[in-house]
């Protein structure tokens, strides 16, 4: 089962995610700032309290995306 390992917020709304397949890169999360719950990220000390949770993120007010969505829309790179 996929899993997140690694999630770092960015200043620019964007996520460096670690999977456990050794995928790791950029999702950017801006085009959900808009969208029902996903709109208190646009508090930028909120969305920076991002972190792993089961298979996916999490954010305090229970915000989630899964490996898979992360996944699909991540933009990859090397792991530093």
């Amino acid at each position: 089962m996929l899993k997140v390992n690694k999630v770092i917020a960015n200043d620019d709304y964007t996520l460096f995610v670690g999977l456990t397949d050794g995928r790791s890169g950029i999702f950017d999360i801006k085009p959900y700032l808009d969208k029902g719950v996903f709109t208190q990220l646009q508090n930028l000390s909120y969305f920076k309290q991002v972190k792993p949770f089961f298979c996916g993120i999490v954010w305090s007010n229970e915000q989630d995306l899964s490996a898979d969505t992360l996944a699909h829309e991540l933009k990859q790179v090397e792991a530093a």
